[in-house]
């Protein structure tokens, strides 16, 4: 309150002081206003300097609110726009720059890695050769390694004992003789090759004894005997023929035994020596049974038990058929199964022992105490009641209606004559076969008769008598082809006898018919038998059969033969790897020296086959081991695994042991030059060729100036001696594989059909495999056996003229199969494809195969073939009709199966995966 009454005093007492106040209000008031003027006006004059200078600020000079030309007013409004459009390119700009600094960095980065690489691959290639060196060098050492624990095999020294030599000592007993102690296999290497020395009967006191027929077929067979040799000095074996005789009670047993030791190579013991003594009658007597034979093997047809020694001396059959081979015409079907009489028996016994009848005593009592000397009246009193029961028709003699034959005492003496026997034989199912009661007489030749006329006709011999010794009888399965009881079991024998079904009878009857057709029916086949078992036991293989020394007829090669695209284009069929290698021959019979127990018994016992009497094959026939013909499969192994895809893994998995393997082809022609060339033309580049034999049937040389197509693999033209059909299949020494394809000179075969048709093949080595199936019928209203070409759902025969077959089979067709049959395949000019079959069927009891043809199988345009002529298919109704007349049964059997590849005629993506298999 004081102050402001100050205030107001000091302002109303004092003037000046209110001026001053005045004149500060006033100031206040005019640097407001002036403050004001300068915002108002200046700041606008320079912000739009600013605004007008600002796209132009980089350059000096330049007022900010300058006049624009033009339109760049109206570009002002987009000012913004446009710079955020330029920072944005600057900054991919700047961006794509950096990526290309960065790949510029990757790139050099590269770069150098790839020098790296360079140089790696340099060091890898150094490192490889060096290796390669080193597996070089590491092969080299493990070969002298293993050459000097495994030294290259070589051919033992032959090791020949002094001609005086006595060998081995004796053994304490002559019954004891064995092959361990009586023969000296020091003259029989393994690879001696079986050297058999035959002795002239005519150059000693004893052949004129001899029967001349008997000594005569005996001197034929040995004289075309593969193991005979007229060099005595390096003999495995010496035969000598001492009987049959004309006058045994002419050659006394001591004067006998007197000669054989003469002998100039008998050695003082006769060891490494066979005394033979062929029956050719009933009555032959035991000529050797009192002589002295030491060391050597006895071969004859009448044993004693005192003298047989087991393992060591051989059975051999009566030499019925001395210089003639058996008449098939002659010789009874084998069917019908059943015939007139279930069994018969005619004979009649001069001599006997005790009768059982007379004795008080049953069977039973009998059994318990000593067996009885003698059955045979309890077995004439139960065959006769079979006969008077009428259950079955029976016919059964025990007298002779005109005198007997002579005999040996207690043996059923034959009756009648032969023509008269065979007649009965042959409306016989069974033919019986009482053994002499006295068990001491193991065979005789009246029994060894029996039993050969019973396998001619087809009565399947039923033996009494379980102490016989049948011929061969060590190594042949008689279980297969007869039966063998003991005495005491004659009660049972018509129930055994009725119980056989017809396919296990048939059996029967075709093994016999094999092993008389075999082993008994010539003099050739009984000596060939007598050193088959012989060289078996000693275990030396049998010599390579003798190959067809081929002709070649020389030929100009021309230029290199075109592919047909037809030929070559497998089409939609994968066929898988094929095996491009150059042509190589089958592997060689690798075997021969190490058979073991198994394969002899297979080649002795498998039926039918006669492979064990005949040499090798210089090829192994790697069949199955269900082959009847050969002991030489390996068997089945489980399925392993593979790509599959060339058929060669297939067959090695089924037991074969080639794991690479090539085919011949054989061509039969006959003067067709341009169908031939055009044919040959076609094999160019076929996968697995090895060679092509053509077999020339004209007896006209081909042109001189013809000139034959170059298709990569040798072209052998052969000579022949002959026009003849059975040149086809003649086991030429040209041909170096186990498989042929025999093809006709006009056939139309794709590769893929060839091929695939091999590739089956190896997986049926023991089979005809081909193209065109043929199959046999039964014309009812005539009777007999038609021919038929018709397609059907089923086939019996693969004709040869497009079939893979085992070259085996050349040599069965060649040398074994008979004769007349190829003398009908000349006679007609036709038939051969048919006998092939026939062949195969029988050996092998199995149908062929026949595989599926893509591609039309004749040759379209080539000159008409023989199979076109009306008489063709008249004549092979003939052949096959006749065929069965000499097998004496049908062979053939029906198939409806073939085979395909698994995608025949299947259409796939060429993306997916194809497959090469069998169905």
């Amino acid at each position: 309150m004081t102050g402001y009454t100050m205030l107001r005093n000091g302002a109303v007492g004092n003037g000046g002081q209110t001026c001053m106040l005045r004149w500060s209000n006033r100031i206040r008031l005019t640097w407001l206003s002036f403050t004001l003027f300068i915002i108002l006006v200046f700041f606008p004059l320079i912000a739009h300097y600013y605004l007008t200078t600002l796209d132009e600020a980089d350059e000096a000079g330049k007022r900010i609110f300058g006049p624009r030309a033009g339109n760049e007013l109206c570009e002002v409004k987009h000012v913004l726009d446009l710079c955020r459009i330029r920072e944005s390119v600057s900054e991919e700009l700047l961006q794509l720059e950096a990526k290309r600094q960065e790949l510029n960095s990757e790139i050099a980065k590269l770069n150098l890695k790839i020098e790296a690489c360079k140089k790696s691959i340099e060091n890898a290639k150094q490192d490889l050769l060096q290796l390669k060196n080193v597996i070089s060098q590491t092969e080299h050492s493990y070969k002298e390694l293993m050459a000097q624990n495994q030294p290259k095999l070589s051919l033992p020294i032959r090791l020949l004992p002094d001609k005086d030599d006595a060998g081995l000592p004796p053994p304490k007993v002559t019954r004891g003789c064995r092959l361990h102690n009586c023969f000296d296999y020091s003259r029989c290497p393994l690879t001696s090759g079986f050297p058999v020395y035959v002795y002239d009967s005519d150059q000693f006191a004893f052949g004129s004894y001899l029967d001349p027929l008997v000594k005569q077929a005996f001197q034929a067979t040995a004289r075309a005997n593969v193991y005979v040799t007229e060099n005595a000095d390096i003999a495995c074996l010496y035969v000598t023929l001492v009987g049959e005789v004309q006058e045994p009670a002419l050659l006394r047993p001591a004067e006998l035994e007197k000669q054989l030791y003469s002998l100039p190579y008998w050695r003082t013991d006769g060891h490494n020596h066979v005394v033979i003594n062929l029956s050719r009658k009933s009555d032959t007597q035991n000529l050797l049974y009192n002589v002295s034979t030491g060391r050597a093997m006895v071969a004859q047809s009448t044993f004693y038990a005192a003298q047989y020694r087991p393992g060591f001396d051989l059975v051999v059959s009566p030499l019925v058929h001395a210089m003639s081979e058996p008449n098939f015409m002659e010789i009874p079907p084998q069917v019908p199964v059943k015939r007139k009489y279930l069994f018969t028996f005619q004979g009649e016994k001069i001599e006997s022992l005790r009768s059982s009848l007379q004795e008080a005593r049953s069977f039973e009592e009998e059994m318990e105490g000593d067996p009885p000397a003698d059955y045979d009246d309890r077995i004439i009193a139960t065959l006769k009641a079979v006969q008077d029961s009428k259950l079955d028709q029976v016919l059964v003699e025990f007298t002779c209606k005109n005198s007997p034959r002579a005999s040996l005492p207690t043996e059923w003496a034959l009756c009648g004559a032969r023509e008269e026997r065979l007649a009965v034989l042959k409306l016989s199912t069974f033919a019986l076969i009482i053994t002499p009661g006295d068990p001491r007489l193991l065979i005789s030749a009246g029994g060894a008769t029996r039993l050969f006329e019973a396998l001619e006709v087809g009565a399947v011999p039923v033996v009494l008598g379980e102490q016989v010794q049948l011929p061969y009888q060590d190594v042949l399965q008689w279980s297969e082809a007869a039966l063998v009881l003991p005495k005491p079991r004659v009660t049972e024998v018509h129930f055994l006898l009725r119980s056989l079904s017809d396919s296990d009878l048939l059996a029967m009857r075709r093994q016999g018919r094999f092993l008389w057709e075999t082993y008994f029916s010539t003099a050739d086949s009984i000596f060939s038998t007598v050193l088959a078992v012989i060289r078996t036991r000693i275990q030396i293989p049998a010599a390579p059969i003798q190959e067809e020394a081929a002709t070649e007829i020389p030929h100009r090669s021309g230029k290199a033969a075109g592919t047909d695209p037809n030929m070559a284009d497998n089409g939609d069929l994968d066929l898988g790897p094929v095996e491009t290698e150059p042509p190589y021959a089958s592997p060689r019979y690798l075997r021969n020296f190490t058979l073991t127990v198994t394969d002899l018994y297979r080649s002795w016992n498998s039926a039918p086959g006669p492979f064990h009497l005949f040499p090798h094959t210089p090829f192994d026939p790697v069949l199955p081991s269900e082959a009847k013909f050969l002991g030489s499969g390996t068997g089945f192994r489980p399925i392993g695994g593979g790509s599959g895809g060339s058929g060669k893994e297939f067959q090695a998995a089924l037991g074969g042991n080639v794991p690479r393997e090539q085919f011949t082809v054989v061509m039969l022609t006959y003067e067709r030059e341009e169908v031939l060339m055009n044919s040959l033309e076609r094999l160019n580049g076929l996968p697995y060729l090895n060679k092509v034999v053509v077999v020339w049937n004209s007896p006209k040389l081909p042109s001189e100036d013809l000139l034959w197509p170059d298709i990569g693999v040798p072209i052998m033209v052969v000579r022949t001696e002959k026009n003849s059909l059975n040149n086809r299949f003649l086991p030429w020494n040209e041909i170096e594989t186990e498989a042929i394809l025999s093809i006709d000179d006009d056939a139309h075969l794709r590769h893929d059909e060839i091929m695939f048709g091999f590739r089956v093949w190896r997986e049926a080595r023991d089979r005809i495999v081909g193209f065109p199936g043929r199959y046999h019928a039964w014309d009812i209203p005539h009777q007999s056996w038609l021919y038929n070409s018709n397609y059907s759902c089923e086939l019996s025969m693969v004709l040869t003229g497009a079939a893979f077959f085992h070259k085996y089979y050349a040599y069965l067709y060649s040398y074994v199969m008979p004769q007349a049959i190829r003398d009908m395949v000349d006679e007609y000019i036709n038939c051969e494809d048919i006998a092939m079959n026939f062949l195969v069927s029988h050996i092998t009891r199995k149908p062929p195969i026949k595989v599926t043809s893509r591609w039309t199988f004749r040759c379209p345009g080539c000159p008409q073939a023989l199979s076109h002529d009306d008489s063709h298919f008249h004549e092979r109704h003939k052949c096959i009709n006749f065929f069965v007349k000499v097998y004496g049964y049908m062979p053939l059997l029906y198939t409806q199966f073939r085979v395909d590849s698994v995608l025949f005629k299947t259409r796939l993506p060429h993306d997916k995966t194809k497959c090469f298999k069998f169905i």
